[in-house]
């Protein structure tokens, strides 16, 4: 698999900032893709003489394999198979990572990974067209490189039905220690990290290399949340020439998990990780200081000022917040959806479509995500069966009159999911009552995807300022919360339609907001 010239440029330019070796060292195998693998290594190398490829005499796999080492030792990152696709950049990023360029873990995080037990292996079942994969395969080769005992083994599926079969995945990425799998689906770096701590344990004997209860300062605002409402709320307030400081998980927020974005005015059709890394760019632009991987606990009013304390212990003031938090996916809260996740439940239809190519899956909402993943699935799957709680779906018309083209999809009305049954390895059946009669009814199936709605990430202010019953900031029509010199914006509001533009629009009013009342103020 050889690199075109153009991004063979690129990586030139990228890995110029390498000053030790980095080297790929690749397994024998008498695998029909090896050639494509060895092509590739040394293409990357081609473009620094940082990196060397060489050849493991000593090994043997049954697929492509190689791992990186540095300075003479492995780092811990084994690659099982060929890292195209959506792993490309995780390669690149392992390279840089590895001589400690790029975006790196902080003290406070990495902190907590050295305190893991020793000698654990992660083994990461990907495919190369998750979007939710680079993600959780990027945080673990950090962590790898930085506990210094942690073996992380990134797995083409595709190279390992039986394997995957037999360990009953169904939902990527999956993660398996001593064959048990522990984890599967997205999920952010933070809760990664804790999922870690509780699966392999800490080591309670290892000193923090930085103090628990670090002040990280004080500042004019400090926005909370990562997405468009927080990325436009941060550009506002420091084009005022405030001191501004932002505290999120990961920037881009739930954009990162958006497909395809047509409605975006003034951009034909973007991507969602290509607008959260423009988002990014943007941010990085303005003097902002960016706390990443972080999540606020608690906010507190001290006379004028706010104290926010975070989860890492933590803490710092601020005149004024502007909260961006948005939402996440809502799940259906019924038996059998927590034991069958990436075993025929799932939230991704882009991530773990393929894996249901040939079956028969519901599709659970009739809103605009639910119809979208609906006819994407359609293409892939044997049979697409759509439920929908309300009596009419709620998606807009082009989409509707699109989903009911389909040869293969059926829609189901006023249906209540009410349970998830399976074999104990896999989904075999959904139990839901018909509303129209009240009768409860069963169908077989492969698999479900849940596409029901959004909820707010709002929960470390339930007793600081007014929400709904729903868990929403009540606003007014300038961003203003129920305790002063708090603002909120996006999805996480009362206000309505939960779209990027809109969410864009209410981060900058918000902004505005806070430097007018800071104005009137003084």
């Amino acid at each position: 698999m050889s690199l075109d010239s153009q991004i063979k440029e690129q990586l030139t330019s990228v890995f110029g900032k390498l000053e030790n070796t980095v080297e790929l060292i690749y397994e024998n195998s008498s695998h029909e893709d090896q050639k494509d693998l060895i092509e590739m290594l040394e293409d990357v190398a081609s473009t620094s003489s940082k990196i060397v490829v060489s050849k493991n005499a000593a090994g043997n796999s049954p697929m492509p394999q190689f791992h990186i080492a540095y300075q003479g030792k492995p780092t811990g990152i084994i690659f099982k198979g060929i890292p195209g696709g959506h792993e490309f950049t995780s390669l690149i990023l392992a390279i840089l990572n590895t001589d400690g360029k790029g975006k790196v873990l902080d003290e406070v995080i990495a902190d907590r990974v050295r305190r893991l037990k020793k000698n654990i292996t992660v083994q990461s079942y990907i495919s190369l067209t998750c979007e939710n994969c680079p993600d959780v395969v990027q945080a673990l080769n950090q962590f790898a490189l930085v506990h210094g005992s942690l073996r992380h083994e990134i797995i083409d599926g595709g190279y390992v039905q039986d394997d995957v079969k037999a360990l009953g995945i169904q939902g990527v990425p999956s993660l398996v220690a001593n064959a048990k799998m522990f984890h599967s689906g997205r999920i952010s770096l933070l809760d990664l990290l804790a999922k870690l701590e509780s699966t392999f344990g800490v080591d309670e004997t290892a000193a923090p290399a930085e103090p628990v209860n670090k002040n990280l300062g004080h500042f004019e605002v400090l926005v909370v949340g990562g997405g468009p409402a927080g990325a436009s709320a941060a550009i506002y307030s420091v084009r005022k020439g405030l001191s501004t400081a932002m505290i999120t998980e990961k920037i881009g927020g739930q954009v990162q998990e958006t497909k395809g974005i047509e409605n975006l005015i003034s951009v034909t059709y973007t991507e969602g990780p290509q607008l959260a890394a423009q988002l990014n760019q943007h941010v990085a632009s303005y003097p902002i200081k960016v706390f990443e991987n972080r999540r606020v606990k608690k906010i507190r009013t001290e006379g004028g000022l706010k104290a926010i304390e975070l989860e890492s212990g933590e803490h710092l003031t601020a005149d004024s917040i502007i909260v961006t938090t948005g939402a996440k996916w809502r799940e259906l809260g019924v038996e059998g959806e927590k034991e069958y996740l990436g075993r025929g439940v799932a939230y991704c239809p882009h991530c773990d479509g393929p894996f249901y190519k040939g079956k028969k899956v519901a599709v659970i909402g009739g809103g605009n995500s639910g119809v979208e993943a609906a006819i994407d699935l359609a293409g892939i799957v044997r049979e697409v069966v759509v439920f929908e709680y309300n009596d009419q779906l709620k998606a807009d018309k082009i989409l509707v009159d699109k989903l009911k083209s389909l040869p293969n999809v059926s829609i189901i009305t006023s249906a209540k999911t009410e349970k998830i049954t399976g074999d104990g390895s896999k989904v075999t059946q959904l139990e839901y009552v018909d509303r129209s009669v009240n009768k409860p009814e069963k169908i077989d199936l492969d698999g479900i995807f849940v596409q029901i709605g959004l909820v707010p990430n709002s929960q470390f202010l339930k007793d600081t300022v007014e929400l709904t019953k729903f868990g929403e900031i009540v606003v007014d029509e300038k961003g203003r919360t129920s305790l002063p010199g708090i603002y909120a914006a996006g999805d996480v509001t009362t206000t309505p339609y939960k779209q990027i533009v809109i969410a864009m629009g209410e981060g900058a009013k918000a902004a505005l907001a806070s430097f007018e009342d800071r104005m009137y103020k003084h």
